[in-house]
Order: structure tokens, then sequence, then C-alpha cells
């Protein structure tokens, strides 16, 4: 009798599933803080969901269901990363690209597969203008300190796409006696773009080199 009576006293309550995905999701979420895995933020939401659907589990069965803490835990620490990193991040958006510089993305120079392998009317609208954009290094380049790369947009392209196509990539010589390490670490560019019109090749590569850039800030 008197173990029944303890087992009404204290009864058995399982932890909210979503609280401790909740928690478990916490070191996940942190790397978004990183610039270059700013898209894992998006764990830092859906933690705090998770978080919001344990509190809800064990208001509305508070006798079968336990984990209060780890749930406002999930709630409070996924909120503050997911608005403060993306403050952060938005920050830098706005500020990175020095002044003189017209921020573009890779992609508005590279064509389709479906279309013919030669630069895209964009590109031809930024010849010969000072212009920042993001990109790899090609691990075909070399290694150690280099003062000229090839430049490709991702890391597909760079580590597992085999030869990339001529729109693909730019050759990039520093100027200023500016040196980088060779590696798979993302980088900023700004400097003087060029779409050359005579059939050139790298070392390396087997298709034609159309876009140049001669940089002057590296990050």
């Amino acid at each position: 009798m008197g173990v029944y009576d303890n087992a009404v006293d204290f009864p058995y309550r399982a932890l909210s599933r979503a609280s401790v995905v909740s928690v478990l999701m916490i070191p996940f979420a942190l790397l978004g803080l990183i610039q270059a895995f700013a898209p894992l933020l998006v764990l830092a939401l859906a933690g705090a969901v998770c978080g919001v659907l344990g509190l809800r589990a064990i208001r509305r069965w508070p006798d079968e269901y336990s984990g209060r803490s780890l749930a406002i835990t999930g709630v409070v620490v996924h909120s503050l990363l997911f608005f403060g990193g993306s403050a952060s991040h938005a920050y830098v958006y706005v500020t990175e690209v020095p002044e003189g510089y017209q921020r573009v993305s890779f992609y508005e120079f590279q064509q389709p597969d479906s279309l013919p392998d030669v630069p895209t009317a964009r590109a031809l609208e930024f010849d010969g203008t000072d212009i920042f954009l993001k990109g790899y290094i090609h691990p075909s380049s070399g290694s150690g300190m280099l003062r000229r790369f090839i430049l490709v947009p991702d890391l597909g392209t760079c580590c597992f796409g085999g030869q990339p196509k001529s729109t693909d990539m730019i050759e990039v010589t520093l100027a200023k006696g500016q040196t980088v390490r060779g590696g798979l670490t993302k980088l900023k560019l700004a400097g003087r773009f060029n779409v050359n019109p005579y059939d050139q090749r790298a070392a390396g590569f087997d298709n034609q080199i159309y876009y140049q850039m001669r940089v002057d800030q590296i990050r």
C-alpha cells in the first residue's frame, strides 16, 4: 500500500521531446554566428519553435510531461542567437564593401550549362570597373602564399567540380605586394575587373580564361 501511495504522490513524467531537441540544437545553431555558416542560423529559429512547442505540451499536460526549464533555455538561447546573429551578419554585409567599389555576385558572370560558355552581358557591363565579390581559391592554383590564383564561386566548383567552366573562373592578381595563403577559406576581394578578349589559358586549366581581376584589397 505504501508503494502505491508513493507512486501517486510522485507520478512519472516523461521529458518533453521538443524541449530536449531544442537544447540539443544549440551547438549547431551556434555555428551560424560564423560568417561562412550564416545559413545555419535557421536552426536557431527551428530550435526556438521546438522550445515553444515543448512549453505548450508541458502546460497542456502537466502530469505527463516535464522539462520546462529545458524548453525555456532553448527558447531564450535560440532567440538570442537568431536575432543577434542576424543583426551581426546584416551589419557585416552593409559595411564590408570598400568605398568606391560595387558589390557583384559571382553568379552574374556565370553562364547556365544550356548556353555557350562565353562572357555574360552582365560581365561585359562591369568590364573595366572596380568591383567587390567573394569566392574561393581553386586548389590547382597552388599552395602556400600566392600572388596569382584562379577564383571560383563555390566549394563545389573548387573541389568537386573537376575542370571549371570559363565563366566559373576569374584570374586574380594581387596588387601592392599582397599575398594570400591557398586554402578553402571564402575570400572577399575588391579590385578592377576586366573581360579578356584574347584566347588565354592558365596552367592546370583546360578552359579559356575570360575574366581577370587586379585586386587592391583582399580579406
